[in-house]
């Protein structure tokens, strides 16, 4: 399984929890040389069919008539601006970029995360987003199943199969790969649209 296939295997898997799961995801896939990067989108819309206030307890309905349960946490404002009838918008991406680096030095990782809320009175909404980065060191190299080995900054080694024999050409013992993860999500909750 080349790396491309491994990393859609992952948005897959990855897309197919809670609310999203009735929604086929988009991916998007580019090369370039010492590159590849896979993107995933998720876009559903879900009715919400019952509150509870005291628990803030939320079911949503879904295109498909399936109802899912969601607690909605302290961090989340305006929960009292929910209504029944109201539409709940949301955008799930996940993204993994894999890049080649002639540079040597430690295995690193590191993590960053952004929160936006609605404004106080506004509907619920936010988004939220994430960025993993991992600089791996290529170990081992087999040219006959073209597999590459990475050794992570937690000293754990995975095999990565580089179906392109040009872009197994490029790579060599002691150089890194960066990885790159993003994952983020924007919900938004839409008025009852009242019939006349």
């Amino acid at each position: 399984m080349n790396t491309t296939k491994l990393v859609i295997v992952a948005l897959a898997a990855a897309f197919s929890h809670g609310v999203l799961a009735d929604t086929t995801p988009k991916y998007d896939v580019t090369r370039e040389p010492g590159k590849v990067s896979v993107t995933g989108t998720v876009k559903t819309k879900s009715t919400i069919v019952g509150i509870e206030a005291d628990t803030r307890t939320v079911w949503l309905k879904d295109s498909k008539g399936k109802i899912v349960q969601v607690t909605v946490g302290e961090e989340a404002k305006n929960f009292d601006q929910l209504k029944l009838g109201d539409t709940v918008a949301a955008e799930y991406t996940q993204a993994l970029t894999l890049s080649l680096k002639k540079s040597t030095g430690p295995a690193t990782v590191s993590q960053s995360e952004t929160l936006n809320r609605a404004p106080e009175g506004a509907k619920p909404g936010g988004s939220a987003a994430r960025a993993i980065t991992v600089m791996a060191n290529v170990v081992a190299l087999n040219p006959q199943t073209r597999t590459v080995t990475l050794k992570g900054p937690q000293g754990n080694s995975v095999d990565i199969v580089v179906e392109d024999p040009e872009q197994f050409k490029r790579v060599k013992k002691g150089d890194q790969v960066e990885v790159v993860y993003n994952e983020a999500v924007a919900i938004s909750v839409e008025p009852q649209q009242i019939s006349k």
